[in-house]
């Protein structure tokens, strides 16, 4: 029997494509644009937006499916801020998207259009998969954007160039690029007791426990990421790491990285700054975690469409 490097016996097909954020299928065409395309995409009716004020996405909500795909003239009395748009790709009948800042209070948009804030889009399912995906590119291109209006060498400001997909200063000629930043999430297991790692930090809703994470630091791979953050969390040692699933996460431009790692210590001494508490949950636990809808148990987990909620889910249901 042959075996490949890609074989396993996941109840299901990639788990990055489970997570919210992963449906984006617009074409970039990042390495290949001319500079008329974003001036020619905003000239073409067609052409429809996603507003973002203040990193709120504005919605048409007049029916009973909010809209979060505008068009110019929706747009056109929010103070659309032309200058740091983003032209984010194409969808399969070449209609162009952009991302569009918009300066207008997003108290102040006028009806029927309201102001949501991107955790609250995703976990209420306010848009598809694919316009989620979508939205999420271009929310964390905005995000970009506008934090590098000005040059970090010498102060001059920044001009857009390929449709707002890098920016160069007009003083030194510097380019900037889209950045992304890696955050490593784990779920630490157990496998002797056959138990997982969960804790929960001050910010989370009452009763919600989810999977340990942090930033990856420069000069660090993903692993070591994996087994200092968790020691510094939990005060558990990790040894072996294995990659699981990925998840764009755009608050603002955030990647998650999921893994499962070994744990090699069992004693919990917790960062009382960083978690309020910290356990191990056995199987059953975790599944009456994973069943219980938010804040409505003693021990609730993240939401469907977040990669903790993947993790555990996955952990439960994979033979290996």
């Amino acid at each position: 029997m042959t075996f490949s490097l890609f074989d396993h016996d996941a109840p299901h097909g990639e788990a990055s494509r489970l997570v919210a954020f992963a449906g984006n299928r617009l074409d970039r065409r990042s390495e290949y644009r001319t500079e008329t395309e974003l001036g020619d995409a905003l000239k073409d009716p067609a052409t429809r937006y996603f507003a973002i004020a203040k990193g709120r996405l504005a919605m048409r909500v007049d029916g009973d499916t909010p809209d979060g795909l505008l068009t110019a003239a929706d747009i056109a009395g929010m103070q659309p801020h032309h200058e740091n748009a983003v032209l984010i790709g194409w969808d399969q009948d070449n209609v162009a998207r952009i991302a569009m800042p918009v300066d207008i209070d997003p108290d102040d948009l006028p009806a029927p259009f309201k102001a949501i804030d991107t955790r609250s889009v995703y976990r209420q399912a306010l848009m598809d998969e694919e316009a989620l995906g979508a939205y999420a590119q271009g929310t964390s291109l905005v995000s970009w954007a506008l934090a590098n209006r000005f040059c970090g060498a010498c102060g001059g400001e920044m001009s857009p160039e390929a449709g707002g997909y890098r920016r160069k200063c007009r003083g030194c000629e510097r380019p900037v690029f889209p950045r992304t930043d890696p955050v490593a999430i784990m779920l630490v297991v157990d496998e002797a007791r056959d138990r997982c790692l969960l804790g929960r930090s001050p910010h989370f809703p009452p009763g919600m426990y989810s999977c340990l994470a942090g930033f990856i630091e420069p000069g660090e791979t993903m692993e070591d990421a994996v087994r200092r953050e968790t020691l510094e969390e939990s005060g558990i040692r990790v040894g072996r790491v294995r990659y699981h699933a990925s998840q764009p996460w755009p608050m603002p431009h955030s990647l998650m990285i999921g893994v499962y790692a070994e744990a090699q210590s069992l004693e919990i001494t917790r960062d009382t700054a960083e978690l309020e508490d910290c356990r191990w949950f056995d199987r059953a636990e975790t599944e009456a975690m994973l069943a219980s809808s938010l804040g409505e148990a003693d021990a609730a987990a993240p939401p469907p469409g977040a990669i903790a909620h993947r993790l555990m889910r996955d952990w439960l249901d994979w033979g290996r």
